[in-house]
């Protein structure tokens, strides 16, 4: 029987879509298309306090999975999870006269089910990558930014600093798929217990310098703290419970090739707090054999490439075309469960010229673990005398995990977008007993 996802917001969805639909006459208008806000310019009210400096966001993301074959439960079932987001930047030099000077505030709120938790992977491991990316870091409200930013010598250095994650800076990357696996900073998905995106925040400081129009470094330490990804600490301001820093180091350069944009990423990551082992005890033997504790290391470290280049435009519109993308991640093999990552994939904007702004994406990732993991995986189950996958006390090996998306978004007004997909998982979680699934899914992208 199919299971109807989670409505709390279903209804609002529906009306944003239809609200799409409705003609209008004004771009200051609600539900106008050629407005980027669906409530309109609130009676010229907006575009006024944007004027002065007040420039707010009110956003919803949100996404349906559905299994329509194979995974870990073949019981059909569509979920639903969203996100609101509520935020201001502020312009201090208009406000305040402080000269080149910016502030965001941004506070966000998720909700909703996963349909990869239970029916996609094996919910005795879990997954890797999710189907709806929006979902994760408990269901709770949460405050995702609170940074201001300086920029000195004409723009040349670039400093922010307040409460924001890894993700919004270094190894960033769009998210117009619906998997995890093509959608934002991917070491955050690989290392999560160490590098938060989005919306998680923690204290931090980021500071780049321009070498030239196309090339800039940055340089960050961000506090290393467990308890804010816990549910009851959205809105935590103290440094209780941090266990050091992440430290990333970035170069990123943004050439125009052929007059078309692109962008090449390369980073490293380092971590000064003690990080476990995944196989071996302070002695060197397999910890789920001699039974003592997992060896503990010092630092855990690692390092990302991102590359995405527009290849090909229309000679009446620069912004149509064709842009292909890739991204790499290796990781700490004595103390992740992931050691390296890889996926790349296209995007084509405008296909038609009747639905000029539209898009279409396709994307394939690849998710391998460290063979140590799975050894320890593999002795786990040898020292409790089980062998059979279907022992509920079992605990699956993990491998290496396969993804695949396609997309269309249909861009219905400028201040939404929606995009059906479908997804393909083979190995889902890296386990290679589970059926590899197909999901239907369904983005929705607007702002108010």
């Amino acid at each position: 029987m199919l299971q109807l996802p989670n409505t709390r917001y279903s209804g609002l969805a529906l009306a944003t879509l239809l609200g799409a639909l409705s003609p209008t006459t004004s771009a200051s208008e609600m539900f106008a298309k050629d407005s980027p806000w669906m409530l309109g310019d609130w009676g010229g009210t907006r575009s006024e306090l944007l004027e002065k400096g007040y420039d707010f966001t009110l956003g919803y993301t949100g996404e349906m999975g559905s299994n329509l074959h194979g995974g870990y439960s073949h019981d059909r079932a569509a979920r639903y999870s969203d996100q609101f987001t509520f935020g201001v930047n502020m312009d201090l030099q208009k406000i305040l006269g402080w000269h080149d000077t910016e502030f965001q505030l941004t506070v966000t709120e998720r909700h909703g089910d996963n349909i990869s938790n239970d029916r996609i992977n094996d919910p005795r491991v879990g997954g890797f990558t999710s189907a709806q990316e929006v979902w994760g870091r408990g269901e709770t409200w949460r405050l995702t930014q609170m940074w201001i930013k300086q920029k000195y010598f004409d723009g040349a250095l670039d400093v922010k600093f307040g409460r924001f994650g890894e993700g919004e800076d270094f190894n960033s990357f769009p998210c117009a798929f619906q998997n995890l696996a093509f959608c934002g900073s991917q070491v955050g998905n690989w290392v999560g217990g160490i590098w938060y995106n989005w919306p998680v925040s923690q204290w931090a400081l980021r500071v780049r310098y321009n070498l030239n129009d196309e090339l800039y470094a940055q340089v960050g330490v961000f506090e290393q703290n467990p308890s804010n990804l816990e549910s009851g600490n959205g809105f935590k301001l103290s440094g209780s419970g941090t266990q050091g820093a992440v430290m990333p180091i970035e170069l990123v350069w943004s050439p125009r090739v052929n007059g078309l944009k692109g962008e090449y990423r390369a980073g490293y990551y380092y971590s000064n707090a003690k990080a476990q082992d995944v196989l071996k005890d302070s002695n060197g033997a397999p910890a789920a054999i001699s039974g003592a504790a997992y060896r503990s290391s010092s630092s855990k470290h690692g390092l990302w490439l991102g590359a995405q280049q527009q290849v090909t435009a229309l000679a009446s519109d620069q912004s149509r075309g064709l842009s292909l993308f890739a991204n790499a991640t290796v990781h700490d093999k004595k103390t992740n469960a992931i050691d390296n990552y890889v996926q790349a994939g296209v995007v084509y904007k405008g296909p038609f010229d009747a639905r000029a702004k539209d898009d279409i994406g396709f994307a394939l990732a690849r998710v391998h673990v460290n063979p140590g993991y799975r050894k320890n995986a593999r002795l786990i189950n040898q020292a409790n005398g089980l062998d059979d996958y279907d022992n509920p006390g079992f605990l699956p090996v993990q491998d290496t995990e396969y993804s695949a998306e396609l997309y269309y978004g249909i861009h219905l007004a400028d201040w939404l977008t929606v995009r059906p997909n479908l997804q393909y998982i083979r190995h889902p979680g890296g386990v290679s007993r589970v059926d590899d699934a197909l999901i239907g899914g369904l983005k929705i992208q607007s702002s108010f």
